[in-house]
């Protein structure tokens, strides 16, 4: 399959509301030569990331936007707006094999359609682009929801959050402290040729300068590293483990910080990790394999406790609840086409309702630490002001790092071009059971 239709295919299906990148880009990927799903994966994260800057020139081109049931035509469009904006891929390539991929939609009028205004964008695109530049949803490329909501929280730093969001993510591996220090996997890394560099606020964490295939670094197959972001690195620290204690990681897929929580303590009493898709454990049981790991897996609703809690208490609680996952729209950019406004205030609903039903299982003495990769504050520091008003035994914790941004409750993480991504992270002990 043409790596355009391919990348369009799996477009069209987030357009429609039906998918993620995540869920509709793999099964397109099977489709193509291997030696070009690099490139369709390009096409497909690309568009998503320019989409808001990508549709409004689209609308400016077209006589009349497309019906739902032509969303393989949009995505399509899309895509070769992006190669004519966004890549190196000539023009003369970029107009035909897009176009030619309409003859396998067989929707006999998009050919015509396609062509014409591909052709129109490669002559106006930069004068039709200028006249947009006013419209901060076109500057920035961000939805209009999101840019005023970021505009509204981050007076500040909006337009420095927008531009790390629309840059390429950079790879960052953590450090199995079981196997190395990361100094010494540095120096193999060194030896191997790689450049790389420690990360500021993770003891783990190291950055590449250039992403590489993760399966051809020193150790991977062994257990030595896995790839995680700085941000989420800093969970397992944060939680001050200890030998003995019994640890939550209440929402754990794809279970990167349950492994982290796992090296940093050997003597644990045992991990209990939830998620609320048995499909999504298979992923974090393959990561604890390839560690020497073990964790006892359970797929529930972390909300309903009496149906997986054995009634004996945590010490450490991990929070990483549900959430808008604004902070990490550089490597999900498809999050800017899935996430409406109306998300927000429904996820903040059930992130209180994931403290409310947690805490009882936490032991008085012991610590819940919350996280989400959102930078809106309604599902932050303003759950964990609602949940402290109304839970009287809860009270916050300072947080032993200096990442981030001190807020009213927890520090903000803001996604950083060439740094970690956006992330929030608040801390709190049990004081006191509940009454009655």
């Amino acid at each position: 399959m043409n790596p355009r239709l391919a990348a369009a295919k799996a477009l069209a299906a987030v357009l429609n509301g039906k998918a993620s990148l995540n869920s509709s880009l793999p099964p397109q990927l099977d489709k193509v030569e291997d030696r070009d799903r690099g490139f369709t994966q390009d096409l497909a994260f690309g568009t998503a990331r320019w989409q808001p800057r990508l549709s409004a020139l689209a609308a400016k081109l077209l006589q009349k936007p497309f019906k739902a049931a032509d969303a393989d035509v949009e995505a399509l469009l899309l895509v070769g707006l992006y190669q004519l904006l966004y890549t190196r891929v000539p023009a003369h390539a970029a107009i035909g094999e897009t176009v030619g991929c309409a003859d396998k939609l067989k929707k006999p009028w998009a050919k015509a359609l396609l062509n014409a205004v591909l052709r129109r964008a490669q002559r106006e695109s930069e004068t039709l682009l200028a006249e947009l530049e006013h419209d901060p949803v076109v500057r920035t490329a961000h939805p209009r929801w999101l840019q005023k909501s970021l505009k509204a929280f981050w007076p500040e730093h909006w337009e420095a959050i927008c531009a790390a969001n629309n840059a390429h993510p950079p790879m960052i591996l953590r450090v199995n402290r079981r196997h190395h220090g990361r100094d010494a996997y540095l120096q193999r890394l060194t030896d191997a040729g790689i450049a790389a560099a420690a990360c500021v606020y993770s003891v783990d964490g190291i950055v590449l300068e250039a992403a590489a295939d993760v399966r051809s670094l020193p150790g991977f197959a062994e257990g030595w590293i896995s790839v995680q972001d700085e941000a989420a690195q800093l969970a397992a620290d944060l939680l001050d483990l200890a030998p003995g204690q019994r640890v939550l990681d209440a929402c754990c897929a794809p279970g990167g910080k349950t492994c982290h929580i796992l090296e940093v303590e050997n003597d644990l009493a045992g991990v209990v990790a939830v998620d609320l898709e048995a499909k999504r454990l298979v992923r974090v049981r393959e990561n604890l394999a390839r560690l020497g790991l073990s964790a006892e897996l359970i797929a529930a609703d972390g909300r309903d406790t009496a149906t997986w809690w054995d009634g004996k208490p945590f010490q450490r609680i991990l929070l990483d609840a549900p959430c808008s996952a604004t902070g990490v729209i550089r490597r999900h950019p498809d999050i800017k086409l899935t996430r409406q406004a109306d998300d927000i205030t429904a996820l903040a609903v059930l992130q209180g309702q994931l403290l409310d039903a947690l805490w009882p299982t936490l032991e008085v003495g012991g610590i819940l630490l919350y996280a989400t990769c959102s930078t809106l504050p309604t599902e932050n520091t303003e759950v964990i002001q609602a949940f402290l008003a109304r839970t009287s035994g809860a009270r916050e914790l300072d947080l032993a790092t200096t990442a981030g941004i001190k807020q009213p409750h927890g520090r903000q993480l803001l996604a950083q071009e060439g740094g970690h991504d956006g992330f929030y992270y608040a801390k709190l002990i049990k004081i006191a059971a509940a009454r009655g």
